[in-house]
């Protein structure tokens, strides 16, 4: 059974993103061919990988083999410090490009700031060139901070489509939201069902409002960040979690269930902190 895929959401820069696709960490090239093959045959149109997950030719395989028109397909990638740098940022595009099999990435982001290495602004400064050249048709930013953010608009006058962050019940990102919302930047949830340190779906709240809709634990999750106006990349590689994933847009929570989720949070500390972490 294919479900209906998400809804999506007009990008600063022009693009529409699907608000719900498949995350592919920590997956091989081999696991990322058939989970991305599955994933879009069951209705998921937004794949998201990254050059240090080494599995970018193994998701160029699914998505060719999954017979969908290109057009049809949001593919995202992300590079690393490596190539933090005007003409760097332009070879790590195309490095990845290679990788996957594909033309152009339909959304281009730097992994992580790197603040110690500072060189961000110039990876982002070669992220506006790429977006301008037409080699991708959105840019935007992996675990920056509003700091972070603040200095590279500053600096280039670009406003990122995207922060992807770690973001889930349990590590709310109220402030980066904040941020986000009013430099109409998108907010792209990462581990946003919980993750090995923040085991949401166990949480009592979580099991009784599943309970109450007849839902799985991680479908009440995933429909709180798409009620708070998020996207996200939850990863599975199980067909049937898979289904279940993207089947959040036929149910609603009330407002005394978001703010009961959103009362798990334990705070910004209880997620990476992108200004002593990074690759």
């Amino acid at each position: 059974m294919t479900v209906t895929p998400a809804p999506t959401v007009a990008l600063p820069h022009g693009a529409a993103m699907p608000r719900l696709g498949l995350g592919t960490w920590p997956m091989d090239d081999a696991a990322a061919e058939t989970t991305v093959a599955t994933a879009i045959e069951l209705g998921y149109r937004l794949v998201d990988t990254a050059e240090n997950y080494g599995n970018e030719r193994g998701v160029g395989r699914g998505l060719k083999a999954s017979g969908v028109p290109r057009e049809e397909l949001f593919v995202t990638t992300k590079f690393n410090k490596r190539w933090h740098g005007v003409d760097l940022a332009a070879e790590a595009c195309e490095r990845s490009l290679d990788r996957l099999g594909l033309d152009h990435a339909d959304l281009l982001l730097i992994h992580w700031p790197n603040p110690g290495q500072d060189r961000y602004v110039q990876a982002w400064q070669g992220l506006v060139r790429l977006l301008e050249d037409g080699r991708v048709r959105a840019i935007g930013t992996s675990n920056f901070k509003p700091a972070h953010l603040e200095r590279v608009i500053a600096e280039t006058g670009v406003v990122p489509d995207v922060n992807q962050v770690q973001l889930s019940p349990m590590v709310t990102r109220e402030s980066t939201r904040a941020f986000h919302a009013r430099h109409g930047i998108v907010t792209q949830s990462w581990s946003p069902i919980g993750g090995e340190h923040n085991d949401v779906l166990r949480e009592p709240v979580v099991t009784t409002i599943a309970e109450r809709h007849g839902r799985t634990p991680a479908q009440v999750v995933l429909r709180w960040h798409m009620e708070l106006g998020l996207t996200a990349v939850p990863k599975s590689s199980d067909p049937q979690r898979l289904r279940q994933n993207l089947d959040v847009f036929d149910f609603a929570l009330t407002t005394d269930e978001v703010a009961a989720l959103s009362a798990l949070d334990r705070g910004d500390a209880a997620g990476a902190d992108s200004d002593a972490f990074g690759h």
